[in-house]
């Protein structure tokens, strides 16, 4: 047997033979031993890279998945005209080595369990979502976005559909070549029926509308004073729209609206309340695309990420709490013959959230899911800077049968924030945002006793041990840094490795760096997309000389992209820092974009101890292959949440938050239950009052 020279050798050695087995004896009898024996290995072996068999399977599964998502791409780069990107698209998915025989059995075999396993659904859904994506991008510039929708929906099914006969056909009547003429075929001419009935391309919208208004009660409303902002893309420098500020006459609107529905809201079951719920989540996903599209362009960020991550996890976390409203229940407490105590578990009454720019979506609905699922009513501000999409949630609420009221938006600024945190009407107040607009929250907070969860920044710490699988370190440091061009609040941006390992790190990690595309959000290719404002962009440009300046070396990136259309929007480069110091200000202030700073260390005590040197304590990541000083690590480090060899992943069921000047409570999870919820104990006498008087 050849000697392998890598771990990412090893891995797709034992990739391809669990293809090779799938393919012999199908998906129930490849078992690790069977894997273990074709790659002339142990099932032990097969078991310390991958920890079991669905978890071989799902990499198995997302290999084969990449490997049409890069072949794709590839094509895609050279495609110069619309109607070559689709074909494009269609060439990858219907290429002859997805015909092979041992190929086709194996995509039928996973295909037949993702309704059976949640794992391989999500890999499922994510490569049939890219695909769509891909066709949707390409056909909105020859046709209108409903046909586009239209033709792009019947492509993919068209796609699969002949795939699918093929495979399961023994007379190979339809083989590769003649797949892909027929596909292409069916584009062609939808696409040229629906121009000569009319069917235009849309040019890119720059307005949502003229004025956008505040959402209170169920419906817009007109701002007493008529002061408006305008919101923009900072793709572009482009107006998205004008948006009119709430002053004190609708906050005391929205409070007033929000007592009347949180009564009637309350009053229902929790499993009624659920019921509600889960139609907001449904309508999120089924208006997905549209609602990416719009947070692309008011924030920046690449439709792959808003496509596949902000409305669906926004989705997902509404769903999960739409399932535990019908459990919220109090306790029965046993006192004796003569009585018994119980406790009842009641909404606060009503609760304000503020948002964050970088999620606007997603972070509406992790404050607004569990305070409505308990039975309170939200009032909502979205952060000035991305006001359309929380909008967008009040009219699906609305749609979904949420009462009036229960979940008001209201628009502005720092002045607007503060008529909330001031306001005697409301119990208490959950912000995500920066350490001093959350001390300034909870100063306003104390006037009226209100309850906080502060969500706050972070300065997080990555550290790779000597013994960590060193392509996986750099993919969780590229997740750690770059994605959402580097604004996460949770981002691991102080990157500690090993000094016998640094070398090799950073050589992986540089060459990868190169090959990530910063382009126009909205092109499916992108994976870098503009700051949230030229403001921004500048202040990530300062740091970056600062560093510079500091003596940290420039490994890789360092400028502003102004390439073609680029120039007009706040691009800037993915970079590296080496020779990093624990004091330069690169290393200790958050910058909150696309800079990575990495550090070496030598002793497990004195990384733990320079990790844990900040004021912050959002969250922390180690990669090692031993487990026990992962789990020995993460107890040492001071943050509220921790990855071992992963990072930057959220999964709604688990609580999330931080420690130190990062905030406080917990969002998800349902350890956000007890922020939105107040217990009353309740004494029941079963026998006369003994009284001594």
């Amino acid at each position: 047997m050849l000697r392998i020279a890598t771990e990412d050798d090893r891995r797709l050695q034992l990739i391809e033979a669990t293809i090779e087995t799938l393919a012999e004896v199908g998906f129930g009898a490849t078992t690790l031993a069977l894997i273990g024996r074709r790659a002339g290995v142990s099932p032990g072996l097969v078991s310390h890279y991958f920890g079991d068999k669905d978890s071989l399977l799902e990499a198995t599964l997302r290999h084969m998945a990449s490997r049409v998502g890069r072949a794709a791409g590839r094509r895609l780069a050279s495609a110069r005209t619309p109607r070559e990107r689709v074909h494009a698209v269609i060439e990858a998915n219907l290429a002859p080595e997805e015909f092979d025989r041992r190929t086709g059995s194996v995509w039928l075999a996973f295909w037949g369990q993702v309704i059976h396993s949640q794992r391989l659904r999500r890999v499922q859904v994510v490569y049939q979502k890219r695909m769509l994506s891909n066709l949707r991008h390409a056909l909105r510039a020859l046709v209108s976005s409903a046909d586009a929708e239209r033709i792009a929906v019947a492509t993919a099914a068209i796609i699969d559909g002949l795939w699918l006969r093929a495979t399961l056909s023994d007379t190979h009547e339809t083989d590769s070549s003649s797949a892909r003429a027929i596909a292409v075929a069916f584009v062609d001419s939808s696409v040229e029926a629906a121009v000569k009935a009319g069917s235009l391309p849309a040019p890119r919208p720059t307005r949502m509308s003229s004025i956008i208004r505040n959402h209170v009660g169920g419906r817009p409303v007109d701002a007493a004073e008529r002061k408006t902002f305008e919101t923009i893309n900072p793709a572009t420098g482009e107006v998205l729209a004008e948006v009119e500020i709430a002053g004190a006459a609708e906050v005391d609107a929205a409070v007033a609206a929000a007592r009347a529905g949180q009564k009637l809201w309350a009053r229902m079951t929790g499993t009624e309340r659920g019921r509600v719920l889960k139609r907001v989540a449904d309508l999120l996903r089924a208006r997905n695309d549209e609602l990416a599209r719009l947070e692309t362009q008011d924030t920046g960020k690449p439709i792959q990420e808003t496509s596949v991550v902000d409305v669906i996890s926004g989705a997902d976390c509404i769903e999960y709490y739409a399932g535990l409203a019908a459990s919220l229940a109090g306790e029965h407490i046993d006192l004796g013959p003569s009585a018994f105590g119980y406790t009842r578990r009641e909404p606060l009454g009503i609760v304000a959230g503020i948002g964050a720019w970088n999620y606007p979506l997603q972070i509406a609905c992790w404050k607004s899911a569990p305070a409505l699922a308990c039975g309170n009513a939200m009032i909502f501000k979205p952060a000035e800077l991305t006001p359309l999409t929380a909008v967008k949630l009040a009219e699906i609420m609305a749609e979904a049968g949420v009462p009036d009221g229960v979940f008001n938006v209201v628009q502005g600024f720092a002045d607007t924030g503060r008529l909330l945190t001031r306001h005697p009407g409301i119990a208490k107040v959950s912000l995500t945002g920066e350490v001093g607009t959350g001390m300034k929250v909870m100063a306003d907070a104390a006037t009226t006793l209100k309850q906080v969860t502060l969500e706050l920044g972070g300065k997080s710490p990555l550290i790779v041990f000597e013994d960590a699988d060193l392509d996986n370190a750099v993919s969780g440091a590229l997740l750690a840094n770059f994605y959402s061009a580097g604004e996460v609040c949770s981002n691991g941006t102080r990157v500690f490795v090993h000094r016998s390992v640094k070398a090799a790190f950073l050589e992986k990690l540089v060459a990868r760096v190169k090959k990530m595309v910063v382009g126009d959000p909205l092109d499916p290719r992108t994976q870098v997309g503009a700051l949230i404002s030229a403001g921004h962009m500048e202040k990530v440009l300062g740091y970056i000389e600062k560093g510079i300046a500091e003596g940290a070396k420039l490994a890789v990136g360092g400028k502003r992209v102004t390439a073609g259309a680029l120039a007009r929007g706040a691009f800037v480069q993915p970079t590296v820092f080496d020779a990093c110091e624990d004091g330069m200000a690169i290393v200790r202030e958050e910058i909150f974009g696309p800079v990575m700073t990495v550090l070496s260390f030598d002793t497990e005590d004195e990384v733990i101890a320079r990790a844990n040197a900040t004021e912050f304590g959002l969250a922390a990541g180690v990669f090692t292959r031993d487990l026990t000083r992962g789990h020995r690590a993460v107890a040492a480090l001071e943050a509220g949440t921790c990855w071992i060899n992963h990072y930057n992943i959220t999964p709604i069921e688990l609580p999330f938050g931080g420690v130190k000047r990062s905030g406080l409570g917990r969002e998800n999870g349902k350890a956000a239950i007890e922020h939105y919820t107040q217990l009353k104990s309740v004494y029941v006498a079963l026998a006369p009052i003994d009284a001594p008087y």
